[in-house]
């Protein structure tokens, strides 16, 4: 059975950074593998993916600020934001795709001003 454990959110102040982590376990392939946020009255949305092959895709708003990348045990992704602005306050998601979607549970990331 698949499952994604997210870690490293928290309260940061405006221009900080944090690093998020998700290990997934229960896959013995390379799947594609992303980062999702959802704030308070709006919906899920895409903030960085990267497939198996290592192709990277990041939403316009984090462009030159966020960064995602592959750890070397199998299935594990990283996303380190830096410059972080109070709107990108939200949940963050990590999310893996076998061809069927699986998520972890979600961090809180909030940027206070």
């Amino acid at each position: 059975q698949v499952q994604l454990v997210e870690s490293g959110g928290g309260l940061v102040q405006v221009g900080g950074s944090l690093r998020l982590s998700c290990a997934a376990s229960g896959t013995i392939f390379r799947y594609p593998m992303g980062w999702y946020r959802q704030a308070p009255g709006k919906q899920r949305e895409l903030v960085a993916a990267i497939t198996a092959g290592g192709s990277i895709n990041y939403a316009d708003a984090v462009k030159g600020r966020f960064t995602i990348s592959r750890g070397n045990v199998l299935n594990t992704v990283y996303l380190q934001m830096n410059s972080l602005k109070p709107e990108d306050t939200a949940v963050y998601y990590c999310n893996l795709d076998t061809g069927r979607s699986y998520w972890g549970q979600g961090t809180q990331v909030t940027v206070s001003s």
